[in-house]
């Protein structure tokens, strides 16, 4: 029994586990908190590999190069790739908005306010990335923090040379232990998606779709958009690569994002699908991903857009070009600062509309609107982003010359 069930491709496993959360969900939905706690465990124990994954792989991934030229040219592409992404992301959530117009009539008067906190300035942000210790921000998870110590360690055991290749080893060696515990956490996988679709359907139930249906439409429709149109056209004319290969080997990843609704969550698998099924070299996986977990965040930057466009349509809110270029702009930086973790957007939202002129108060509605029902759709624009993560390092990995089209183009390993 238990080689018949290794024989099935996890991806199979995990739609499995997943409708059959769904069934269960509306049938016996009181049964839910039974299974709650592995949801809860499976969770815990991929956000316990996010944080010593971002620090040793980068690094890892960085030692690898060797060349810092190569270096330099990595970063500047997955970077200036991202941003690309993250600001069509933005657009692409706010043309869906004007089109289904789901802010029209919206009862918001109705909402309970849900005030937020001040946002964070720009300043915070580019002082926090330095931490005053690293140990702390290990513990804290501080995504952006332990980018910016694995690069200064990476970086530093490139230019040490000779000296510095014990170390190098070293990191090479915790990365691949690391990433072998990640394979035995994803055989859990489809337990964990069982438990928390359950859970998150027992909830909110159909309700989430008819109290906020046409928001739950455009989410799903920029959601298909950014990953069907933005992200084939990249790996079609970019990277120059078949489209149909690299959406067969994200499936897992994809599920995965669905149902933890966290990029960190995320990082694991994706690391695991871009070398077995998409062919992508170590040192750019394991440096691209974990910089996309932090930076690279399509669905947020599209739900960012999107949302912003809600409340101005409920508040009735002139929408002049003005208007549309300051929620362009101050939704792709806020996208950029949001931590990878659930319903993190809805916090990022306060930057963006106070930018327009949109009163805290009244932001303190749209967000009481929406936070009981977000996190289907918390769900929903996770997996952009986990598509646009994969799709900008199978990008550079072929910019690079570090992608196995042999693995890219075959059937995906499990």
């Amino acid at each position: 029994m238990m080689r018949r069930w290794f024989a099935i491709p996890l991806w199979q496993r995990v739609v499995a586990g997943l409708v059959i959360g769904v069934i269960l969900a509306f049938a016996w939905p009181t049964g839910a908190p039974y299974v709650q706690f592995i949801g809860d465990l499976f969770v815990r124990a991929i956000r316990m590999l996010v944080a010593p994954i971002v620090l040793v792989t980068i690094a890892a991934g960085i030692t690898s190069l060797a060349d810092p030229k190569q270096l330099g040219s990595l970063g500047a592409r997955t970077i200036g790739l991202f941003a690309a992404t993250t600001a069509i992301g933005v657009s692409v959530g706010m043309i869906v908005a004007s089109l289904i117009r789901p802010g029209v009539g919206a009862p918001l008067g109705t909402a309970a306010p849900h005030a937020l906190g001040a946002a964070v300035t720009p300043y915070e942000q580019l002082i926090g990335i330095v931490p005053l210790n690293i140990m702390d921000a290990l513990a804290k998870g501080d995504m952006l923090a332990l980018i910016f110590v694995a690069i200064l360690f990476g970086v530093g055991v490139v230019l040490t040379g000779e000296a510095g290749k014990p170390f190098a080893s070293l990191l090479q060696s915790v990365s691949a232990v690391l990433l072998r515990v990640v394979g035995i956490v994803m055989e859990a996988t489809p337990f964990g998606v069982f438990a928390l679709i359950w859970v998150a359907v027992a909830a909110n139930g159909a309700n989430v779709f008819v109290h906020v249906g046409w928001l739950a439409l455009a989410v799903i429709a920029g959601s298909l958009i950014q990953m069907a149109v933005v992200h084939s056209l990249i790996l079609r004319f970019v990277a120059k690569l078949p489209v149909l290969p690299f959406f067969r080997g994200i499936i897992d990843a994809l599920v995965v994002a669905f149902s933890t609704a966290s990029s960190g969550a995320t990082l694991p698998v994706a690391m695991r699908v871009a070398g077995d099924n998409l062919g992508v070299a170590r040192p750019v996986y394991s440096t691209v991903l974990p910089l996309g977990a932090s930076i690279g965040k399509d669905g947020t930057a599209m739900y960012v857009g999107l949302l912003a466009m809600f409340a101005l349509q409920a508040f009735g809110v002139p929408l002049t070009p003005q208007v549309y270029a300051t929620v362009l702009l101050t939704g792709a930086l806020a996208a950029f600062g949001t931590a990878p973790v659930p319903s993190a957007s809805l916090f990022m939202l306060a930057a963006v509309l106070s930018a327009v002129g949109v009163a805290p108060e009244q932001t303190a509605l749209v967000v009481g609107f929406v936070l009981p029902f977000d996190r289907l759709l918390d769900m929903t624009r996770t997996v952009p982003s986990a598509c646009a993560n994969l799709t900008v390092a199978t990008t550079v990995a072929r910019w690079e010359g570090q992608l196995d089209e042999a693995v890219y183009r075959g059937t995906p390993r499990e």
